[in-house]
Formats: C-alpha cells, structure tokens, sequence
C-alpha cells in the first residue's frame, strides 16, 4: 500500500508518518529522499515512480510531501492523506525549530503558502489539533485497497 501524506511545513505529516509506520511497518520516504536512489535525478525519480506504483499492491510505502512539485509522483490506487494546521499554529511551531524566532521573510512565506494543499484531492483529512493519529490510521485500515 502507498500512503501519501501531504501538506504544508509544520503541520504535523512527519509526525503522523511515523505513527503510521508503527501500524503499517513499510518504508518511509520525504521530500526528494527519492535521489539516494541514484546517482542521475532522472533515473532516480523513475526509480521512485516504478517503485510507488509496484507497491499499490506491495509492500507498504509511506511518502510524506510537504511541496507541490511532488504530488505528480502519487500513483492512482494510493490513499491520500492530507494534513492542515491553522496558521497561527503552523507559525508557532516554525518559530520553534528556528530557535523561537521566526523572520518576517519566513512568515510572509508560510502565509503566502498557507491553503496550497487545501484543493487537492484526499481520502482522508487530519486537522491538527482536531483528529488523532489514531483516528487516522483507523481509516487508513478500513480503506484498504
């Protein structure tokens, strides 16, 4: 099964991937991790694609993408998560990884980019703060495919 979580920075999808990974054993992958695969950058996200769509019926793949660029490489038959958090939240928890301080060029980002996700086709969609990881997993399980 490929479970695809996505959504902007600091929203809580790294978090869930791993709660996934506890449930549903199966390798994780972020962002542009698809390059170890090889040397050449267009080999590697052939190689990245073929091994997504091989495990549509295989072994567990948990992508977590947090840049648009990156939902092309989603296979038709993987489940979707998508993760939000308001602004306000999203912003808080930057500021943390940076120390506490959060830039205005930064935060003029994060609210330049914040909803881009929000049109995206899902199967399931955790609001942080709202749904628990457990209750995502519940219905990652009983949509199985």
């Amino acid at each position: 099964m490929v479970i695809c979580i996505f959504g902007e920075s600091c929203t809580g999808k790294s978090m869930l991937a791993k709660e996934i990974s506890k449930e549903l054993p199966g390798k994780v992958f972020s962002g542009k991790d698809y390059l170890r695969l090889a040397k050449n950058e267009t080999i590697a996200k052939k190689m990245f694609s073929n091994m997504l769509i091989d495990a549509i019926d295989g072994e567990n793949i948990i992508y977590v993408i947090s840049e648009r660029e990156h939902m092309s490489f989603i296979p038709e038959g993987a489940v979707r998560v998508l993760v939000t958090a308001e602004l306000d939240v999203i912003k808080s928890r930057f500021s943390a990884r940076m120390g506490g301080v959060l830039p205005k060029p930064v935060e003029m980002m994060l609210e330049k980019k914040h909803g881009c996700f929000d049109c995206e086709r899902c199967d399931i969609h955790m609001k942080s703060g709202v749904n628990s990881p457990e209750e995502i997993i519940r219905q990652i399980k009983a949509i199985e495919r």
